[in-house]
């Protein structure tokens, strides 16, 4: 068995027997969705969000790929298709990193620190900058509408099949339409 194949089972069975909800694709290692909670000490407490996530095959050497499947309104994340903007997964990813380093530290950190300098979704970035405390209202509003468990679970609803999400680094518009129309 090759190191990268190895390394991917670790990582992913160290999500499986943790306290995080996890569904594989297929019953494929390399792509699958978790249940990711907003930080207590953060706007996005109590939301719950439907996270996609995809290995490469040179895993852990190139970073995963992660992906909002619900609405999340925050500079970083862009609210169409749930594109992750954070340097640790983007730029300087390392393979001394895992998957549980993601969820228990780089987007928790990411939902606390945002950067409005370096924005993915532009009108977050902007109400952060001038208005902090609009911005937090419209996270929270965020949260009750779009990151509930019904919501989160509506994310769910046809996604399962795999779709046409192997070959692309990034959760589409298409694929978060499909559960999550206004």
């Amino acid at each position: 068995m090759s190191t990268p194949r190895r390394r991917i089972e670790t990582d992913v069975m160290k999500l499986l027997m943790s306290d995080y909800e996890v569904n594989l694709v297929n019953d494929n290692m390399q792509e699958f969705y978790i249940r990711f909670h907003g930080p207590t000490d953060t706007a996005f407490k109590g939301g719950i969000w439907r996270v996609h996530v995809e290995l490469p095959d040179q895993y852990p050497y190139k970073s995963p790929s992660i992906g909002f499947m619900n609405r999340i309104f925050h500079p970083n994340i862009d609210e169409v298709s749930g594109s992750v903007c954070l340097d640790v997964i983007n730029q300087t990813w390392s393979p001394m990193f895992d998957m549980i380093n993601i969820f228990e530290v780089f987007l928790p950190q990411l939902l606390r620190y945002p950067n409005p300098t370096d924005p993915l979704n532009g009108e977050a970035a902007a109400l952060l900058i001038r208005e902090p405390t609009k911005y937090e209202a419209k996270v929270k509003d965020y949260v009750a509408r779009y990151a509930t468990k019904e919501a989160a679970d509506a994310a769910d609803d046809g996604d399962d099949e795999g779709d046409d999400m192997s070959s692309i680094s990034y959760v589409s518009s298409e694929n978060e339409a499909d559960g999550m129309e206004l």
